[in-house]
């Protein structure tokens, strides 16, 4: 993903990088040893990324339930009717 800022084309961290990024700047927050002018630059910063981070752990979600409705939730079905098909035959070879 690429976002323009200033005239330039920066990408946006990945989610990952985007956590780390965000845990970085809180450890340095929490150590408590920044100037106020840092302090408030760090806060700016996280709350950022954690905007970003709920962005694209909402899109993840709205992904899985759109597939959770179409191709995986017919693969669970059929999981499930083949395991309580092999539950049946096990009952019955033990009856």
């Amino acid at each position: 993903m690429k976002v323009r800022m200033a005239g330039k084309i920066q990408k946006t961290p990945g989610f990952e990088a985007a956590l780390a990024e965000l845990e970085q700047v809180v450890a340095e927050m929490e150590a408590g040893q920044l100037p106020l002018e840092d302090a408030l630059a760090a806060y700016k910063r996280g709350a950022e990324l954690l905007q970003q981070c709920r962005g694209r752990l909402e899109d993840a979600q709205q992904q899985v339930r759109i597939l959770e409705e179409g191709t995986l939730k017919n693969f669970a079905a059929s999981i499930a009717d083949n395991s309580s098909a092999a539950g049946n035959a096990a009952r019955r070879e033990d009856a």
